[in-house]
């Protein structure tokens, strides 16, 4: 950022000199008093228009063009640069900050990310890929405006303070996922957003395997080890190459046309009550059902023919986003009849 010093008070010493030049000028050629030569330096500069205080000889209309020509250019100059000025320094942070919060206070279950480092990173763009609402909260005030610029939602500030949490709007938000770099930290951010929203569905980090029980009797849903899973994705790759290739690209790569996706069963939607011969939601929708998660009982089921869907079940399905739009309409009870 340019500093004032060097920006602003040359521009300033310059329209000072110009103003200096024309008073004097009037007050040499026509022999005017002070004041009527500042004035007449003034409308000139100003291009107002009015009227000038007294006749001008031709010596002095040849100094009024020659004030023009000069002075003319050194305001458009000096007003040009003091609002690049402004913007860079002042006004631009501003509107971008309130266009930030304008957005935020938007939201609806959105997703929380606390932390920028190489796994919020990653979690970010996952989460961006999947066209998920995001809010990053850093502390590290460069990276949050790169991340504004990129048009991504993000709050400078510590992710364990309540405030900086409620600026986020995690009592609307969906879900967090904690993923900054010291173990304490990430348990207070969990113990705080679990006060804040006892609804939400909260993922953290850890590096400690011994933190985990920690973590989840803090509040946390799920906690991930990012060198666990690591370790155990390297060696699926060694004793079980094709299959895990396959889950990658359905899971983590976008260019791919098959996607693995859960969704929820709402109430009021045609699907609960229907065994999965009824829903006949591969005619209807293209989806190939993987999985069922009962709410109920916290099941995982693997379902057949006589299976019997209820509202709250989650289905873990595979298809492309065209019939995936299609199963949610059906899912959420927005769709007529397929």
């Amino acid at each position: 950022m340019r500093s004032f010093r060097r920006t602003l008070i040359p521009v300033i010493i310059l329209v000072l000199m110009v103003f200096t030049i024309g008073t004097f000028g009037y007050s040499l050629i026509e022999g005017w008093p002070f004041l009527d030569s500042l004035y007449m330096t003034a409308i000139t500069l100003t291009t107002v228009g009015f009227n000038e205080v007294q006749p001008l000889t031709n010596a002095g209309r040849i100094f009024t063009i020659a004030l023009l020509i000069l002075g003319v250019g050194t305001i458009a100059y000096g007003l040009g640069t003091m609002g690049e000025y402004l913007l860079e320094s002042d006004i631009g942070p501003i509107l971008r900050r309130r266009r930030n919060r304008s957005m935020i206070n938007k939201m609806q279950d959105h997703i929380l990310v606390c932390g920028y480092g190489r796994v919020g990173r990653s979690a970010v763009a996952s989460l961006k890929d999947n066209d998920k609402d995001v809010v990053v909260i850093d502390i590290d005030a460069l990276m949050v405006d790169e991340l504004r610029d990129k048009g991504i939602s993000a709050i400078q500030g510590d992710a364990t303070n309540d405030d900086v949490l409620r600026e986020a709007g995690i009592e609307r938000a969906r879900g967090v996922i904690v993923c900054g770099g010291s173990e304490a930290d990430n348990l207070y951010i969990v113990l705080s957003a679990r006060a804040l929203n006892p609804n939400l569905t909260i993922v953290t980090r850890t590096i400690d395997p011994a933190s985990e029980e920690k973590m989840l009797r803090a509040g946390a849903d799920r906690v991930i080890s990012p060198y666990q899973l690591g370790g155990q994705f390297m060696a699926d790759i060694m004793t079980r190459p094709g299959v895990t290739d396959f889950f990658r690209l359905v899971t983590l790569d976008s260019g791919l046309e098959l996607w693995l996706e859960e969704l929820v069963i709402k109430q009021g939607s045609e699907l609960a009550g229907q065994t999965v011969i009824e829903a006949d939601l591969r005619r209807r929708t293209g989806v190939t059902l993987v999985g069922l998660l009962r709410q109920s009982s916290g099941e995982t089921l693997t379902p057949n023919e006589t299976t019997r869907l209820e509202a709250e079940d989650v289905l873990i399905t595979l298809g492309t986003r065209d019939q995936l739009r299609r199963l949610e309409k059906l899912s959420s009870g927005t769709s007529d009849r397929l």
